[in-house]
């Protein structure tokens, strides 16, 4: 509803009388939006001594300046959550006034606050309601993976016994097979003539090519064997639930064993993995969490190369790093840097074998692994969001939104690590892992 303010106030109050639920007039001057008066303050205000008879009958501009306080205008686009804060931020008096909104530049609306508090509860309760299906979801999902998980322990204990059988006893059989061919020849070569039916016996099964790919076929069975025991030693490891202690591991290892698990994954996918491994020490961590970061980082990449081949002529790559750095106890302020990066003036001091820098920040030894590939990129806008929990980029059903905030957890809060991302859209993704060397 809208009036001039050249109207009398009698015109706002027959408007109030027939209209009992209306929160507020919009008032213009000429056309133009010029403010508001609410139905609680025009009531408010004629209530006073002598109110009707000094504002009925004059001009409703009269009665705005005396009532006149600072409107709550919003935006048609603003958020009802946003909406909602703002109005109740306002002081106490005014908590309970309609808002204008501007529905666009010449079109002004009154809405009740109480209405907008309404409609702000409902949307709380339906993200309440959508937040409780997804963590039951992803209680769900969890349970499943932990039951695969162990499932997949117990399939790789069992299946140790039959390998390291076949890997055992393949060196026996082919030791057994020179020992008889020795015999053989040591007979051909002491008998006087030669049997025929010996003779006919052996064209007949090609005793020739049989020697040969006899041997060919035991060495094949025995590279099968051995991988087979190093992938069944990859998925034990993996799929181990950890207690609190934590153990000595060779993280080149540990990228090793992840990478022939997914193996299948990346060569039928046609992406070239590049690995360039510095000399590390072993460090104490938990190899099977430390594994799971790995796979989550990795299978994002392959996710994300693959989704961006069809538009991307350039071949897909994925380039892992290894090294130790030296780094101060907040390695946020310079990621990427070595001691020897550093400008000799940044170091102060250096007792034992800890270097200080001139603003007395001691510098540690941290194992850096880069994780970089040459996909599509993140966008800027949502890098922020990368590690927050159920957040995704993924189709439904492709992702859960748990992996990089997982991730997170194992690196920071397990390892008291940091996990750092640098991604520049249409160019490539980097994440590094810094772990502590204690």
């Amino acid at each position: 509803m809208h009036i001039e303010i050249h109207q009398l106030g009698v015109v706002a109050a027959e408007i109030f009388e027939e209209n009992k639920l209306l929160p507020g007039i919009i008032l213009t001057n000429l056309g133009e939006f010029f403010g508001m008066i609410s139905q609680q303050q025009f009531v408010k205000t004629l209530s006073r001594q002598y109110g009707r008879e000094i504002f009925l009958n004059r001009p409703i501009s009269v009665l705005y300046d005396f009532i006149k306080y600072e409107l709550l205008v919003l935006s048609g686009d603003t958020s009802i959550v946003d909406a909602a804060y703002k109005a109740v931020k306002r002081p106490q008096e005014l908590i309970g006034e309609p808002i204008v909104v501007e529905v666009s530049p010449e079109n002004y609306q009154v809405l009740e606050t109480k209405n907008l508090l309404i409609a702000q509860s409902n949307i709380h309760q339906l993200a309440k309601n959508l937040l409780q299906q997804q963590t039951q979801a992803q209680l769900i999902q969890t349970e499943k993976l932990v039951m695969l998980g162990q499932m997949v322990a117990g399939l790789a204990h069992e299946l140790r016994n039959p390998i390291n059988c076949v890997a055992g006893n393949s060196k026996f059989v082919s030791g057994y097979y020179q020992d008889l061919i020795e015999l053989i020849n040591t007979y051909e070569e002491n008998l006087s003539q030669e049997i025929e039916e010996v003779e006919d016996l052996k064209q007949e099964i090609d005793f020739e090519f049989l020697k040969k790919d006899y041997i060919e076929m035991m060495n094949s069975i025995e590279i099968s064997a051995e991988r087979m025991m190093q992938l069944v030693s990859s998925l034990h490891s993996f799929s181990h639930m950890e207690g609190t202690k934590r153990q000595e591991a060779n993280i080149n290892d540990c990228l090793d064993s992840t990478l022939l698990i997914l193996k299948n994954r990346w060569k039928h996918s046609e992406v070239e993995i590049i690995k360039n491994y510095g000399e590390l020490p072993l460090i104490l961590c938990h190899p099977g969490q430390v594994g799971q970061v790995f796979m989550n980082l990795i299978t994002n990449a392959l996710d994300a190369l693959e989704e961006y081949k069809e538009a991307n002529s350039q071949p897909a790559k994925i380039w892992i790093y290894t090294a130790v750095k030296h780094l101060s106890k907040n390695p946020d302020k310079n990621v990427g840097k070595s001691v020897n990066e550093v400008e000799i003036n940044a170091i102060s001091k250096m007792e034992g074998s800890v270097i200080y820098t001139q603003d007395n920040q001691p510098i540690y030894d941290w194992l850096s692994i880069r994780i970089v590939d040459n996909g599509p990129g993140i966008p800027y806008k949502i890098q922020e969001q990368i590690f927050d929990r159920f957040f995704t980029t993924k189709a439904v059903g492709k992702g859960t939104g748990l992996g990089l905030a997982i991730t997170h957890q194992i690196v920071v809060d397990k390892h008291r690590g940091k996990l750092n991302l640098n991604s520049t859209p249409g160019v490539g993704t980097e994440f590094e892992i810094l772990l502590p060397i204690d």
